[in-house]
Order: C-alpha cells, then sequence, then structure tokens
C-alpha cells in the first residue's frame, strides 16, 4: 500500500513550496540564488567543527550550497526520500550514485534498456575504475535474479526507458535487490516523480538528469541523486565506504555516526563531490527550482499530447509501429496502469517504413519540432537516435537499446496537439517527394 507523500499536503504543493521558505533576512518570497564560492565561519573552532563534520553547515560551494541544498530538499520530498545530492549532469549522477557503492572488480547488474550514453559509460568507462557492468534484459526480472553474483554491488534500471518506452516492473526487480543484500538504483528521468515514486516499489536510491523534465525549457543542466534511506548500511560489509571507518575525517563510520537514513548523502556530499567536483551550479539550481514548481501541470498536458500524438501515428500508413505504453495494445500497457499515475509520459518512439534513410529525412523535414538531443522541453522535440544519441554503439546494442535504424524518438511538447501533429503529417508527405 502507498503511502502519502506528506501527511499535510499534496504533490502539486509540495513542489511549488518543498524546500523555499521566504529567505530569512529579507523576507524576499522567490528563493534566493546564493551564488558564492565559499563561506565566512564563524572562528577557527567552527570552521573546524564544519570540516570535521560535527556541524551541519556550509563550507564551499563544492560541497554544499544554500541554493542548491534547497533544490535538494525539494527532490527528495517528492520522491518521498531522505536526502539528495545534486550533480553537474544527468550522467554524473549515475556516477556518483555509484561511487560510495563500487570498488575495483565489482559489478553492478544494469538494464539493457538505458540511454545509449548510460550504456556507453557503464559498458566502456567504467572499465577504468575496473567496475564491471553486467547487462541483462530489462523486461525479465529472473534475468537480474541469475546475474546475481557476490561481486555484485547495486541493481541499476530506468523506470521508464529512454528511448524505448519500456515500462520496468520495479516491484519484481526490488525483490532480486532484496533477496541479493544490494542497492536497487532507478533513473526516473523520463517519468519524474509526477508520474512514478520509485522508492514507493521498493527502489533505495533514484537518479535523475534534471535537465530534462524537472527543469522543464531546456536551459539548465543537472542531476540527482536521491536516498530512500532506509538500506542498511550499518555494519554491512558489502559497502565499506559508508560501513568501515573514512580515515580522512578522524576515523568516523558515516552509517554509525549519521545513521541509514542520512550517512549515504552526507557520503555523497562529503566525499563524492569532494572528491568528483560533479557539482550542480546554483543558477541551474534556481532554474530548476522554478521549473518544478509547474511540474504537474506541465506532466499532464505532456501526458495527454503525447497520447494523442501516438494515435495518430499508430494510424499513419508510413509508420511500421509505435511503442507508447499509453496504447491499449502496447506490451507495457499493463505496467504502465500500475506503476505510472495520469499517462505514460510524453518520450517515446516510431518505425518509420523506409529504415535509416527515412529516418533521417524525416527529422530533417520537421518545422515545428526542434532536432535536438534532449527530452523534457516544453517543446515538442525529435531525434533519429541510430545517427545521433546511439550511434556509438553496436548495431546490436543499438537494436537491444531500442534505437534501430527505423526508429524515430519524439518528445511531445507543450504546443497545441493539433500543430504538433499537423507538422509531423507535412514531414510525412515530404518523405513521398
Amino acid at each position: 500500500m502507498k503511502k502519502p507523500l506528506h501527511p499535510q499536503y499534496g504533490f502539486e504543493t509540495l513542489a511549488i513550496h518543498a524546500g523555499t521558505p521566504p529567505e530569512a533576512t529579507t523576507g524576499a518570497r522567490s528563493f534566493p540564488i546564493y551564488q558564492t564560492t565559499s563561506y565566512v565561519f564563524e572562528d577557527a573552532d567552527h570552521a573546524a567543527s564544519l570540516f570535521n563534520l560535527q556541524t551541519p553547515g556550509f563550507i564551499y560551494s563544492r560541497l554544499t550550497n544554500p541554493t542548491v541544498a534547497a533544490l535538494e530538499e525539494r527532490l527528495a520530498t517528492l520522491e518521498g526520500g531522505r536526502g539528495a545530492t545534486c550533480t553537474a549532469s544527468g550522467h554524473s549522477s549515475e556516477v556518483l550514485a555509484l561511487f560510495a557503492l563500487m570498488s575495483p572488480g565489482k559489478e553492478v547488474i544494469v538494464a539493457n534498456k538505458l540511454y545509449g550514453g548510460s550504456i556507453n559509460l557503464m559498458g566502456k568507462s567504467f572499465q577504468k575504475f575496473d567496475w564491471k557492468a553486467i547487462f541483462v534484459e530489462a523486461t525479465d526480472p529472473d534475468a537480474f535474479r541469475q546475474a546475481v553474483t557476490e561481486n555484485t554491488r547495486a541493481i541499476f534500471v530506468e523506470s521508464l526507458a529512454n528511448p524505448g518506452g519500456v515500462v520496468i516492473d520495479l516491484e519484481a526487480i526490488a525483490k532480486v535487490a532484496q533477496e541479493a543484500g544490494v542497492p536497487l538504483i532507478v533513473d526516473n528521468t523520463m517519468a519524474t516523480p509526477a508520474l512514478c515514486r520509485p522508492i514507493e516499489w521498493g527502489a533505495d536510491l533514484v537518479t535523475h538528469s534534471t535537465t530534462k523534465f524537472l527543469s522543464g525549457q531546456g536551459n539548465a543542466v543537472g542531476g540527482v541523486v536521491i536516498d530512500a534511506g532506509t538500506f542498511p548500511w550499518l555494519g554491512n560489509e558489502k559497502f565499506p565506504s559508508l560501513s568501515q571507518p573514512a580515515t580522512e575525517y578522524n576515523g568516523i563510520t558515516f552509517a554509525e555516526t549519521f545513521g541509514n537514513d542520512l550517512a549515504y548523502t552526507l557520503y555523497s556530499h562529503a566525499v563524492s563531490l569532494r572528491d568528483l567536483g560533479a557539482t550542480m551550479s546554483p543558477f541551474h539550481a534556481w532554474l530548476t527550482i522554478n521549473g518544478v514548481e509547474t511540474l504537474a501541470l506541465r506532466m499532464e498536458r505532456h501526458c495527454q499530447n503525447a497520447q494523442q500524438v501516438a494515435e495518430f501515428l499508430q494510424g499513419h500508413p508510413q509508420v511500421d509501429w509505435v511503442s507508447y505504453a499509453g496504447l491499449p495494445d502496447n506490451s507495457f500497457h499493463q505496467l504502465a496502469s500500475k506503476y505510472l499515475e495520469g499517462g505514460a509520459g510524453s518520450v517515446f518512439t516510431f518505425g518509420v517504413k523506409g529504415g535509416y534513410e527515412a529516418g533521417v529525412k524525416l527529422v530533417e523535414s520537421v518545422e515545428l519540432h526542434s532536432h535536438v538531443a534532449n527530452i523534457g522541453d516544453t517543446r515538442s522535440l525529435i531525434i533519429h537516435p541510430a545517427s545521433t544519441t546511439h550511434r556509438q554503439l553496436t548495431d546490436e546494442q543499438r537494436v537491444a537499446a531500442g534505437a534501430g535504424p527505423e526508429v524515430i524518438r519524439l518528445s511531445v511538447g507543450l504546443e497545441r496537439v493539433e500543430d504538433i501533429i499537423n507538422d509531423l503529417d507535412q514531414a510525412f508527405q515530404q518523405l513521398q517527394q
């Protein structure tokens, strides 16, 4: 049984108010941008207590910043988490999510239906850390179970996979993670907490590219890792970063000193951001704070528009197939009804007849749609993944990720839906010329 987000306020209210009370000194109602690198200490003892993690406060904006902290509180609240760590990009949030968990030779089990850049990051770049990504079929929970070994340290999935719109059975995979004694990390970028809150289904950590729907206007790059605060780190030998003494902090043990509910988030700030430097800027945090205020309204319109566009494409003679979980005959429709509230999102794919060449021509023929490598904008966006976002993958990997040569990805925006459909229709007409 799912619990309400807050005993007093609903999602829409929290999206506007969480983390951003009136500014204490001036009473300013719009939360300010604290565009500063550093903060004045009261005295030497105060500075020492901050650096020893004995006193909460701000030291240096690579670690913490008031504007970024406000966004972290808001996003943790909306996802039902205990704490959050904002990062410079969605990509860096994936690295940071695993940094406290992994060590050389350890493994993360990864769904094979992911954003192409994530597949490349985990399949290739992680090798430089001697982290091993074990890719399994995203739609088969038992494949995750069979991949578990003594070296497994996490399971990573997208709740709604980019670009194919695959809906993951979160509850089933969460059970696998619990049996294995490792955290389930869910990238919730495409669904957002307005549609899905993975922690309610058993996720331990949630990541986002805040660049997408949370920001919402294509003007701020960022990421976030949200901790449910429930994973048992204390005394857990699999995760020594949290369960054993940290020599750089006078031998404190994060899980012992801060408890299971705060250990991961405090480690992420005190160590992961300190050493990786993947810090979100205050300005981008401020833009995202303002974007999140309209998240519920935007997702409602995104989903309404996407549903109508998908229905139009499903009946179009130049379209082979449409992969949108909002369509009743879609294989993920039942899972979408369970995990997604109010719609199946606004990003989906379809197959254009004519393959690679037709796909390239279609994206070059639209007028209203923007041909960009982004999703989650107020504007409608289009891309041919095989020639762009997924081109670094092999042919087999592209097909497995749902980005074959005929695939077009749409991110349906907030324009009048008739205009979106008419623009696609005129682009299809140009394919016949």
